[in-house]
């Protein structure tokens, strides 16, 4: 039997977030990124959600590391919560591992992993396969895509990236090594298709800088400015041209203030002489000379932005006088947040500049021509598209037959599939477990489906307890039952329903304490569905119904 190249997605396809994906080749296994989610907005009280590593922990023997492509948490994130299940090496670039890092202390695992930084351009052996780190541009400093090499051939991963020719640090993706390996022969490559439904090209971070220029250009407003805290290329920006118009800089905000420490020591980021200073200190400055760098473009509640704009921040005060410069877009699913917190600022009088025409953002992916750039340089045998909801697969699996790819040698895969190849074929074979779990506080995966269904079923409807006192001699009723409501109804209001509650439960409840050989099972059955019916007919709501038996 000839050998096979398995790639199993276990997190990122259909779904933007949790990337990760496992590649197995001649019995040994090696992982790329672990990304978590972030909750949507009916998973009430989650805090994020990771891949099911459970085909992982049955196969740790086989592991042979975990290669990280770059530091956003939807490749990162799950790293803590995963490495407490599967213990693994972890290859990554200085700035990721830097990011990495900060994760590790907080959740005291600094001592138990193992944590290698490799530069692009050079490559690991893992076992049976060769990683080789490409240098490539996305919006966070330090991220590569990976040419996977084994017997079988060689797999092009490419992470989250886009073409950008004038990148801040100077670096431009490593075309002529794509190109090279595409001569070479490329078996796969799996690429990200998060902009694959923008025909063009997605403009250079340059145009945000000049953009900032534009915006500091004679203003005599205090500046705050809040983008996502990875994106050192962009916080750069806003240092030069703060510095570029004499004005300070003030950073506020826990992960902005981290990954400003990270990427100074690192040497990612070069502040400007004289142009830092602390938050306590700017206030005594002019507002025409001060700037704010903060945490907040996506309305997060704890963030300092958010804390401005509901006047909770400890330090800054925002209104009239002040610029507030959102440089980021939604994320779906944040619009609703983002938009709260720009309403606010504008109601203290605070002129907000958030507008996508006029260039204060700029994505990290790759749109149409890029893509297929990519696809023209490595002429992969086979594709299978990473990181989208269905609609962008399906759409990238069209833009690679446009390239002149086969449609039987295209995988749009679920995670969980097992991908199979060999030197000429390629098929889907089986599944294995994936999915997702839910991280609540310091419990991971012990919310479960039935878990998150009573709580959404209690923030919808609310809840009823029927407290039924029996006696402990005969089994009888001793008083009427006691109802207790959350959520439901403001009981002061609803005297007439409770007491017919009341008589409901009692009626049920002695419908059953007559009956000779019964349990307390029974009687809380027959009044839960009693008092379910009861309520679903004169309130067309269905609260949980919660009956306890006290025996006194």
């Amino acid at each position: 039997m000839a050998e096979k190249l398995k790639i199993i997605p276990l997190g990122g396809l259909n779904e933007i977030g949790k990337n990760m994906t496992a590649y197995e080749y001649g019995g040994e296994i090696i992982v790329v990124d672990c990304g978590m989610a972030f909750p949507g907005d009916d998973m009430y009280g989650i805090d994020c959600i990771i891949p099911d590593v459970t085909y992982l922990i049955k196969n740790r023997a086989r592991i042979r590391g975990l290669f990280i492509t770059h530091g956003h948490e939807d490749h990162v994130g799950a790293i803590p919560y995963i490495l407490k299940q599967v213990n693994m090496p972890i290859y990554c670039t200085r700035f990721t591992a830097g990011l990495i890092q900060l994760k590790l202390e907080e959740h005291g695992l600094v001592k138990s992993t193992k944590l290698i930084t490799v530069e692009p351009g050079k490559s690991v052996r893992a076992g049976k396969f060769t990683v080789e780190f490409i240098h490539v541009n996305h919006s966070i400093a330090d991220s590569v895509a990976f040419a996977i090499h084994t017997h079988m051939g060689t797999v092009v991963h490419t992470g989250d990236f886009k073409i950008d020719s004038t990148p801040i640090d100077g670096e431009v993706i490593d075309l002529a090594r794509l190109g090279e390996l595409g001569k070479e022969g490329v078996l796969a490559l799996c690429a990200d298709s998060t902009n694959v439904e923008r025909p063009g090209y997605t403009l250079s971070e340059r145009a945000v800088g000049q953009t900032f220029m534009r915006q500091f250009q004679g203003c005599e407003e205090r500046i705050i400015v809040t983008t996502f805290a990875s994106n050192v290329h962009r916080v750069q920006q806003v240092l030069d041209a703060a510095a570029a118009h004499g004005r300070k800089v003030a950073v506020t905000g826990r992960s902005m203030e981290n990954i400003m420490r990270v990427s100074t020591e690192l040497g990612y980021m070069k502040v400007p002489k004289n142009t830092l200073v602390d938050i306590n200190k700017i206030k005594s400055l002019p507002k025409n000379k001060q700037v704010i760098v903060t945490t907040g473009s996506q309305g997060e509640e704890m963030s300092a932005l958010y804390r401005m704009a509901f006047s909770t921040h400890k330090q800054v005060e925002v209104g009239p006088g002040d610029k507030v410069i959102i440089s980021a877009s939604a994320i779906p699913g944040n619009e609703v947040t983002v938009s709260r917190v720009i309403n606010e600022l504008f109601r203290k009088g605070v002129h907000v500049v958030y507008d996508k025409a006029d260039m204060l953002h700029v994505s990290g992916h790759a749109c149409q021509e890029e893509l297929k750039i990519i696809h023209a340089l490595t002429r992969p045998r086979f594709f299978i598209p990473l990181h989208g909801e269905q609609r962008m697969l399906q759409i990238h699996s069209q833009v690679a037959q446009q390239m002149g790819l086969d449609r039987n040698h295209i995988a749009i895969a679920e995670n969980g599939s097992v991908i199979e190849l060999t030197a000429k074929t390629l098929k889907a074979g089986g599944a294995v477990p994936a999915g997702e779990v839910f991280v609540d506080g310091s419990g991971v995966g012990d919310v479960g489906a039935v878990v998150m269904r009573d709580r959404k079923r209690l923030a919808e409807d609310g809840m009823v307890v029927v407290v039924l006192p029996t006696s402990s001699h005969d089994g009888g009723l001793l008083s009427p039952p006691e109802i207790v409501t959350r959520g439901f109804i403001y009981v002061k209001e609803s005297g007439d329903l409770m007491k017919e509650l009341q008589g409901i439960a009692m009626d049920a409840a002695e419908s059953v304490t007559r009956k000779r050989g019964r349990d307390d099972g029974e009687l809380r059955g027959v009044v839960k569905s009693a008092v379910s019916s009861y309520l679903f007919k004169t309130t067309k709501r269905s609260p949980m119904v919660i009956p306890v038996v006290t025996r006194l």
